[in-house]
């Protein structure tokens, strides 16, 4: 009886040590920062986007990185690539919190509760969205109105990149559908940090227009500019309302209205573009 207690006893202990194990590692995978006051946007400020690379030593990448993020995607630089195929996307509605993170508004799940993408392969699940205004990144030397980050982990202890972006671009027109039902409790959040729990949010509700896209290896676009992140963007411009673009601007802190990194080299880079045959013809 002696013995049966104790391998009962090892057994729930070797169970609450994997259990233990795999929600550190799941803790430990490189994000975004949460503490909005460590650096800002104010193109002369000591804490902008010039200096983030020698604010802290774990954010060396943001000024020493060679693969960083946002880039001009220019047409003169992109290869067609067939064989990438279609994002597989597989969303499920669950239960979200909308976060005002100071340098930005973000609408965060439960790593795997609101499904997930399949990139080269391999899943990556939703984590959070966040918007920047201006966009980030630019077409053709073109930045548009509003950029949506969604951004997906693997918690695939042997994948390399572990971190994918979606990256979708708006311009001024007709409301964003989604954001419209974001936007009272975005009102409610202006100039104060912190959050509200928004019940089941299906990330399926945001469309994703047209199925060509761009994708390139670059890195987080805010500290600590973790390299390896494997971006997407849709090459459909989407439209937003000005009125949207100019809550998302007042509820944010003041150094962060446009929240958006300056583009950064492409060095050596190349941009690959899916585009199947009935959407030849150029956005």
């Amino acid at each position: 009886m002696k013995k049966q207690s104790k391998n009962i006893l090892c057994s729930s202990f070797t169970l609450f040590f994997l259990l233990a194990l795999r929600s550190v590692a799941a803790s430990s995978i490189p994000g975004e920062v949460e503490d909005e006051r460590e650096f800002d946007y104010i193109p002369k400020s000591k804490k902008g986007p010039r200096h983030w690379g020698e604010l802290r030593k774990e954010w060396e990448a943001c000024k020493k990185g060679e693969m960083q993020s946002p880039i001009d995607l220019s047409s003169r630089r992109v290869k067609v690539i067939p064989k990438l195929g279609e994002i597989k996307r597989s969303y499920k509605p669950s239960k979200a919190i909308l976060k005002n993170r100071g340098h930005d508004i973000s609408l965060q799940w439960d790593l795997g509760s609101a499904g997930s993408i399949k990139i080269n392969g391999t899943r990556h699940f939703l984590q959070q969205f966040h918007w920047h205004s201006p966009s980030e990144h630019a077409i053709n030397g073109r930045r548009y109105e509003l950029e949506l980050h969604m951004v997906h982990v693997s918690t695939d202890p042997d994948v390399k990149h572990k971190i994918a972006v979606v990256g979708l671009l708006y311009k001024t027109g007709q409301p964003n559908a989604f954001l419209s039902k974001l936007m009272g409790n975005v009102r409610s959040m202006v100039d104060k940090k912190g959050e509200r729990k928004m019940g089941a949010i299906d990330p399926r509700e945001i469309k994703m227009g047209g199925k060509s896209y761009l994708r390139y290896m670059g890195s987080l676009t805010v500290p600590p500019c973790t390299e390896g992140v494997i971006w997407t963007i849709n090459k459909k411009i989407g439209t937003v309302s000005k009125d949207q673009i100019k809550l998302l601007r007042e509820a944010v802190h003041d150094y962060a209205e446009k929240n958006s990194r300056p583009v950064q080299p492409l060095n050596r880079r190349e941009i690959h573009l899916y585009q199947p045959n009935e959407e030849a013809t150029p956005n």
